[in-house]
């Protein structure tokens, strides 16, 4: 009986990284919601700009959620898919009755930080399994992000 599963990777470490990628899963999840609000709820002189600004990251985190789910599947687990696991297994905070623009600008580079220190974490142990395909999809999503990042702290000045 093979220690692998059906891509080759050790079974246990293709264990830890779904249960770290369901965290990441559950991030951007809640993420994605605080980012929706954002884009519903901001008020003030730069509305026009930060309403279209909300709705291209919260496209972006829709299509990397779908990612991140389907990676899990090909390591051999199941993603979570109930708010009440994403609550529990998240380190990002809902956000409600965010208005302000420069509050809701605040709150994108926070969920980015987040996400990247897990990201982070996760290139490391796949890395160390030898995991090319998870490391691949978070170190692309490690360098969109950290511009993201630079691009909105420019933007607060």
């Amino acid at each position: 009986m093979s220690d692998t599963n059906s891509i080759g990777l050790h079974s246990g470490s293709a264990s830890q990284l779904a249960e770290r990628l369901n965290a990441l899963l559950a991030n951007y999840q809640i993420f994605y919601m605080n980012v929706r609000g954002y884009h519903w709820n901001v008020k003030g002189e730069n509305f026009f700009e930060l309403h279209t600004k909300f709705e291209e990251f919260y496209t972006d985190l829709l299509a990397k959620v779908d990612e991140v789910a389907e990676r899990i599947l090909t390591l051999g687990h199941q993603p979570v898919h109930a708010y009440s696991d994403y609550f529990r297994l998240a380190s990002i905070e809902e956000e409600k009755s965010v208005h302000d623009g420069e509050a809701c600008v605040r709150g994108v580079v926070k969920g980015y930080q987040t996400l990247i220190e897990l990201q982070r974490e996760i290139l490391s142990l796949a890395s160390d399994a030898d995991d090319e395909g998870t490391s691949s999809l978070v170190s692309d999503y490690i360098r969109e992000q950290e511009k993201t990042i630079w691009m909105l702290n420019a933007y607060l000045g």
